[in-house]
């Protein structure tokens, strides 16, 4: 077929070549193609190339050695998809093939190079394999570094709690000596007073030994038992800001009867009023209302108590409750020496006083304990005042 300056060529190349005619038998085969497929010499010019290819696409190859003999060219086959050649014992392995052609007298003659790309399949899937391995790796190292990377995060928020809570405890800390600090300075002032005032009347008292004298030694007494009382208000609000700083007090609801309370709060309050003062009271309460009488009534004595002290003498003081639709509203008025809009922010703050009312005797901390209160009963307030004019206050009490 080939001349002799090609025929070693051919023979000892090292891919298989293969030449067929257009029917497609195999004309010609060298020796590699042979050792390729399993044939010997004489068979492989006995078959057609159709028997080189795997059964389920024998027909396919019918028809593209079809179409290459209408259209014979110089190319690669598979175009991208994957390529396998059948042996003699009928064992498959992926080949890479490419066709050339030439005419010997007038006929087509088309040529195959056929290179088996066993090992290097084998070698693509061990790539595949470790890409694949190296993916999963990456996907743990991820996955660890994502985990460390959350317990990292966990633990510097467990930091950061830690500080918020370091911090919060420091300025917990401040506070209470600043509550300490306050006390004592609150205490030495208006301690001192009615506890001079005790000291004073009692040995007053001892100068009055006749029977003609006891108006002058009720007078005193009546001094002592107000400045015993003044000092009891005092520590009492000491000891209801400890409870509720602590949070050791709960409310504890009830049916309460606000006509009758309203009636014991105002006589327990006559003797602090001033000449000419007088308390009003509506009560517009048809059935009771749910609350804790404890600390309504506690409400109620801190809020006529300031009525009383910051009025002047003949004014009125009026107590309006009514409950309409469930909820239960409590308006105190007076016509007192009034709030500027400036210390109105910071009337529920401990220890703050009033810049007018430097001169009344009072701890500061009445009205932070009504706030107090009124958060444990889940009521609201609402101040409004002028200088001068006097401060109305209303508490409004949700449904219970």
């Amino acid at each position: 077929m080939f001349d002799d300056s090609f025929e070693a060529v051919f023979s000892h190349a090292t891919i298989g070549i293969i030449v067929s005619n257009e029917q497609g038998r195999i004309v010609s085969a060298n020796r590699y193609a042979r050792a390729l497929f399993g044939y010997d010499e004489d068979e492989m010019t006995t078959i057609s190339v159709d028997a080189l290819v795997p059964d389920s696409i024998v027909q396919r190859h019918a028809q593209l050695r079809a179409s290459f003999n209408a259209n014979p060219q110089i190319r690669a086959m598979g175009h991208g998809r994957d390529l396998y050649a059948k042996r003699k014992d009928g064992s498959i392995f992926p080949a890479e093939i490419s066709l050339s052609y030439f005419y010997r007298e007038n006929m087509l003659l088309a040529v195959g190079y056929i290179i088996d790309i066993t090992a290097k399949k084998e070698a693509e899937q061990t790539l595949l394999e470790q890409k694949s391995r190296i993916e999963q790796l990456n996907a743990e190292l991820e996955q660890k570094v994502a985990d460390r990377t959350h317990a990292l995060m966990a633990t510097l928020h467990q930091l950061e709690g830690s500080k918020d809570e370091l911090a919060k405890a420091l300025v917990a800390e401040r506070e209470l000596g600043e509550l300490k600090s306050r006390f004592v300075s609150m205490a030495s002032h208006e301690f001192r007073t009615p506890l001079s005032a005790v000291l004073t009347s009692a040995s007053l008292i001892e100068k009055y030994p006749n029977a003609d004298q006891q108006d002058k030694r009720l007078r005193h007494v009546h001094r002592i038992k107000s400045s015993v009382n003044h000092l009891n208000n005092i520590l009492e609000e000491f000891l209801s800001v400890g409870r509720l700083e602590e949070g050791r007090l709960d409310a504890i609801w009830s049916e309460v009867d606000v006509y009758g309370l309203v009636a014991e709060v105002v006589t327990d309050l006559r003797d602090m009023l001033k000449p000419g003062q007088q308390i009003q009271t509506q009560i517009d309460c048809l059935l009771p209302v749910r609350s804790d009488p404890s600390l309504l009534r506690k409400i109620l004595v801190n809020l006529l108590s300031n009525a009383i002290k910051y009025s002047g003498d003949n004014q009125e003081i009026n107590l309006v409750a009514h409950s309409h639709e469930s909820v239960f509203q409590l308006t105190i008025s007076d016509q007192g020496i009034g709030i500027s809009p400036e210390d109105q922010k910071h009337l529920f703050e401990r220890f703050f006083r009033a810049r007018n009312a430097t001169n009344f005797a009072g701890t500061g901390l009445g009205l932070h304990i009504v706030a107090r209160y009124l958060e444990l009963l889940g009521g609201t307030i609402e101040l409004t005042s002028q200088l001068g004019e006097g401060t109305t206050i209303t508490l409004t009490f949700p449904p219970s």
